[in-house]
């Protein structure tokens, strides 16, 4: 009976070899592990950190305009969505975050979060900073699931685009969880850089960092003692207009 229990487990791992790398896999049943302490109080965490080009252009080229995209500026006023942390939405409004949302006649369909000036991440301590005036960044980028392989996902980007070109912006930095496969799949057709990784342990108040960028290895003791992570795009190529998001879009 119990190699027929193992069964379940053993489609499980070959479906996250399948998607993810070996390293990733492996840290992600060590999450797994980490979850099952009573009282959610371990987690672990593994970033990707990315740069997405900011330029003139048209993702959807006229296409998808029944989705209409606009922001919201109080979070009073957002429609229903995905949860998430109790007072996170509170604290991107607080920094100063600009949230964009898609809409149709059937309602939601999607939001971007924008924060000018680097941010706080919502799920371990960490702060984001921005080496470059040109650069911006981006978080929690939702298409309800209903829509995702649409073009809800493009015409966010495309306004987003839009708003951030005209700022000034010419790079958009964003972190995507490593186990998420679909999202860095999406960011990926985009044309992203790789800008580093990191990984967050956190048990109880304690949480330990090891990142690919300064300052490296980090030990937090409590919400007061945060690591930041600076992102320098000033080096990453130029481009001038949208077209190799646009041919990268259509393959």
């Amino acid at each position: 009976m119990a190699s027929f229990a193992l069964i379940p487990r053993l489609h499980r791992l070959a479906a996250s070899l399948r998607q993810l790398s070996w390293r990733d896999s492996a840290w992600l049943a060590v999450a797994r592990l980490l979850e099952r302490v009573p009282g959610g109080r371990c987690a672990l965490y593994r970033y990707q950190f990315v740069a997405q080009a900011v330029a003139p252009g048209s993702l959807c080229r006229g296409r998808g305009q029944a989705i209409a995209v606009a922001p919201c500026l109080a979070e009073a006023d957002l429609p229903p969505g995905p949860e998430r942390r109790p007072g996170a939405l509170r604290e991107r409004y607080r920094q100063g975050a600009q949230c964009l949302v898609a809409r149709n006649e059937s309602g939601m369909l999607g939001w971007i979060w924008l924060l000018r000036h680097g941010c706080q991440e919502d799920e371990v301590r960490a702060r984001y900073a921005l080496a470059s005036n040109q650069s911006s960044w981006d978080l929690d980028v939702w298409v309800h699931p209903e829509q995702r392989g649409g073009l809800v996902f493009a015409r966010l980007w495309e306004e987003a685009n839009a708003v951030l070109h005209a700022q000034g912006v010419r790079w958009s930095c964003s972190r995507i969880s490593r186990f998420n496969r679909a999202s860095l799949g999406a960011h990926a057709r985009l044309g992203t850089h790789a800008l580093g990784t990191a990984t967050f342990i956190r048990c109880g108040r304690w949480q330990w960092m090891a990142a690919s960028l300064p300052p490296y290895l980090h030990l937090s003791r409590g919400p007061d003692d945060v690591p930041c992570l600076a992102f320098d795009t000033s080096s990453l190529p130029h481009y001038p207009s949208l077209e190799l998001t646009c041919r990268i879009l259509k393959q």
